[in-house]
């Protein structure tokens, strides 16, 4: 059993039955009173991110955590489906609750990081993207001339049919990368 002192970013801890990952860990004391800790974690079955305050007494178990490559196939009726990378036959389904608002930069073929819980008998309890992942542009507006102020950008749809902001320059069919985890955009990958 681990208690608050051994809490560290990154631990996985088992809280009301689900895992959580330790995001942040900060130490507080009251005058004479008692300490305690204030985290941000985040469970890793659902993705909600909660802020909670842990007193000394308070102990955690150590969550089993095991990550697989795996690759996305399709979404299809509320479900992501995905296999275990080099074995097709081996295919498993996520509900969209689960896989969130991460959902909209899957794409076809694209590798992830299946995240499996418990000791003996694991369940696949989530994926994990790659922080960024190269679309291309299927649709953007022609730079507007004139509109060339310092900073100008445009809204493009991305292969998935989710909309980022990006500058003028960028156009229909070109390659950009973006951040999954912000949905920002981060650069224009050239041609090879």
């Amino acid at each position: 059993m681990l208690t608050i002192n051994d809490l560290k970013n990154g631990s996985v801890v088992i809280i009301t039955g689900d895992p959580y990952a330790v995001m942040s860990v900060k130490h507080l004391h009251v005058g004479r009173g008692s300490s305690s800790v204030q985290t941000r974690i985040r469970n890793l079955r659902t993705g909600q991110v909660l802020e909670r305050n842990f007193k000394p007494a308070d102990e955690f178990e150590e969550a089993e955590i095991e990550k697989v490559k795996a690759v996305f196939i399709y979404a299809s009726k509320g479900e992501y489906w995905f296999h275990k990378e080099g074995k097709p036959g081996d295919r498993f389904s996520l509900p969209e609750g689960t896989v969130g608002e991460k959902g909209v930069f899957l794409k076809p073929k694209m590798a992830v990081i299946a995240v499996l819980f418990g000791n003996d008998d694991k369940e696949i309890i989530n994926v994990e993207l790659p922080i960024k992942a190269e679309y291309r542009v299927i649709e953007a507006a022609p730079a507007v001339r004139g509109n060339t102020a310092q900073g100008a950008t445009k809204t493009v749809i991305i292969e998935g049919g989710t909309t980022i902001t990006v500058p003028l320059f960028i156009n229909q069919d070109d390659m950009v990368r973006v951040n999954t985890e912000t949905g920002e955009y981060v650069e224009r990958v050239e041609k090879a």
